[in-house]
């Protein structure tokens, strides 16, 4: 099982706790952690990333056992930590303003 952390937004929009657990078929990359979170929980599609081009929206980090993956490719492989669930994969919602 896959945790996932989301940010307090999300939480809210698609009406769960701060972690949720995801059955992620085949191998566990970027992409397919996104996929299962959009298909489990269809009002998070577009929230994410776009849903044409499948790019990170503007203010959202992902983050793997303390790593920023937020500029690696949707096929990048998660660290082994990510995909026994020992470690939880986060969506974080960046702060702007100065």
């Amino acid at each position: 099982m896959i945790r996932v952390l989301l940010p307090f937004h999300l939480r809210i929009l698609a009406q769960v706790s701060k972690e949720v657990e995801l059955q992620v078929e085949g191998p566990t990359t970027l992409g397919s952690v996104l996929d299962t979170l959009e298909t489990r929980y269809p009002m998070l599609r577009g929230t994410i990333r776009d849903q044409v081009t499948g790019q990170r929206r503007p203010f959202l980090r992902f983050f793997a056992c303390g790593e920023d993956l937020s500029l690696q490719p949707l096929d990048a492989l998660l660290p082994d930590a990510i995909a026994t669930g020992t470690e939880p994969f986060r969506i974080v919602g960046a702060m702007a303003g100065g």
